[in-house]
């Protein structure tokens, strides 16, 4: 962070004394003082005891300081100053915002510095569509790009592992991987389990690499969408020397939706709240973006797709108005069409106007729920006994595919009236183990406010000695 600061006059000669002591614990020559300050200026400048009240107006001049580059003469415990030293940012802001003669007149936050390279946007340059302007003597710094480690916080970590604990040692899938969160979760707690991460997104899959490189051969990750697990985990058994006779999976873990990452990195397009070109896509090297979808959908897909995504109220009007409005080119025109378009007596609550549409678009974009349905059957066949299936949604057509698709599994689909004796044939080879679902404690929705929809559902293979009933629990 960089503090635009400006230092006042005092107005009180008496205060000579405490101006003298702060000049002097300023390095005067140090690259954070401007280059514009010269010696004349820090001699007439009212926190040097000579000026007093009845200074002159180019005697007042402020002086400009960026906080998070100060030097400061820090005395040793005999009071004796021994040397200049570099505080943190941190405690330099301390410093310059504790100083009654200093007034912050703008924040300016900076992007953290990386090796790697991103998108041109995510560099630390004062970029264009930051409001106001910025200070006429700072320079644009180089060659800082956004970190690219995924620093996502892992939704309901703790319930996973716990729901994780039972299941027998060896692999459990992570068909979601993002930036390794819930993966590293599991192999911290786990020493006998093995964790297969399975990621569409390039920089999910580099930056999750890194983080579970501790766990060395037990962290395997592959690039793939997670409709084809089943693939995948023939593969990497083939690279074992594992043979499909040696069992199933120990677990699967689905972790729906957006990443924190994609939202925060505006060219992405995730975001009715950053204004990039309409992208939207989880693996951004291949297949329709947003645009495609928006510009390309006849009136009735585009009703159908806001009204199945919880938009049913308004789909005909966005979506006439986001035909009058074509071409859209940027998630700033997309949101604000959409804003246009509801009434603002209901603008007025209920979040975002545009938050459910860039929803849809982006389901629509990356065939989510055409996905989800045979990724899920697929998890299921690949369980062994006593395996389990964790999935977090965030979206209710997602939650209402995996509650329906648990509760065929859990019955084998039995159509006998519930309580009474199954007469239908069925033979359930899984159990709920969660009735409903679990959402996120109250402690995680204060630090994680995108935690708050998150539904966690779990199924688990009933081990063959285990009796089994037609409503999914075990007797």
């Amino acid at each position: 962070m960089r503090l635009h600061i400006v230092r006042r006059g005092l107005q009180d000669g008496s205060d000579a004394g405490e101006a003298t002591a702060i000049r002097d614990r300023i390095s005067p020559d140090h690259p954070s003082v401007d280059g514009s300050t010269d010696d004349r200026l820090l001699h007439n400048h009212p926190l040097n005891g000579a000026n007093g009240p009845g200074a002159s107006d180019e005697g007042s001049t402020i002086r400009r300081i960026t906080t998070s580059a100060l030097a400061i003469q820090t005395p040793s415990p005999s009071g004796v100053p021994v040397g200049w030293l570099r505080p943190t940012p941190y405690q330099a802001g301390l410093a310059a915002v504790s100083r009654h003669e200093v007034h912050i007149e703008r924040v300016w936050p900076m992007r953290s510095p990386s090796i790697g390279s991103l998108e041109e946007s995510s560099s630390a340059y004062f970029q264009s569509e930051r409001r106001g302007t910025p200070p006429a003597d700072i320079v644009p710094v180089e060659g800082l790009r956004m970190n690219q480690t995924f620093p996502h916080e892992p939704v309901m970590a703790a319930e996973v592992v716990e729901l994780f604990a039972p299941v027998p040692e060896g692999l459990i899938v992570d068909t979601t991987l993002g930036g390794g969160g819930h993966a590293a979760a599991i192999l911290g707690a786990r020493p006998g389990i093995s964790v297969l991460g399975i990621d569409r997104d390039p920089l999910a899959v580099a930056a999750a690499t890194d983080a579970l490189a501790p766990f060395g051969s037990r962290a395997i990750i592959r690039r793939s969408r997670f409709d084809a697990v089943a693939d995948v985990v023939a593969a990497v058994r083939i690279e074992l020397g594992v043979t499909p006779d040696e069992g199933g999976l120990s677990g699967v873990l689905f972790d729906l939706g957006v990443s924190s990452p994609q939202l925060d990195v505006a060219d992405r397009g995730f975001s009715y709240r950053r204004n990039a070109p309409l992208d939207m896509r989880m693996d951004p090297t291949s297949g329709r973006t947003a645009a495609d979808v928006v510009n390309g959908y006849s009136e009735e897909d585009l009703v159908e797709l806001f009204a199945d995504n919880g938009e049913g109220r308004f789909a005909g009007r966005i979506a006439r108005a986001i035909i009058a409005a074509r071409p859209l080119a940027t998630t700033g025109q997309l949101a604000d069409v959409v804003r246009a378009a509801i009434p603002a007596a209901t603008r007025r609550s209920g979040g975002h106007p545009a938050r459910r549409v860039f929803q849809a678009v982006r389901i629509a974009v990356n065939d989510e729920l055409d996905q989800l349905g045979p990724a899920l059957d697929a998890a299921l066949d690949l369980l062994a006994p006593g395996g389990r299936c964790l999935v977090i949604a965030y979206h209710s057509g997602e939650d209402r595919l995996v509650k329906s698709t648990f509760h065929r599994a859990a019955t084998d689909n039995c159509q006998c009236p519930p309580g009474l004796p199954c007469v239908c044939g069925a033979d359930p080879h899984f159990r709920l183990v969660v009735r409903g679902a679990r959402r996120p404690s109250e402690d995680e929705v204060g630090r994680n406010r995108r935690a708050e929809s998150a539904r966690l559902r779990v199924i688990e293979r009933i081990p063959t000695s285990a009796k089994r009933t037609t409503t999914g629990e075990v007797a």
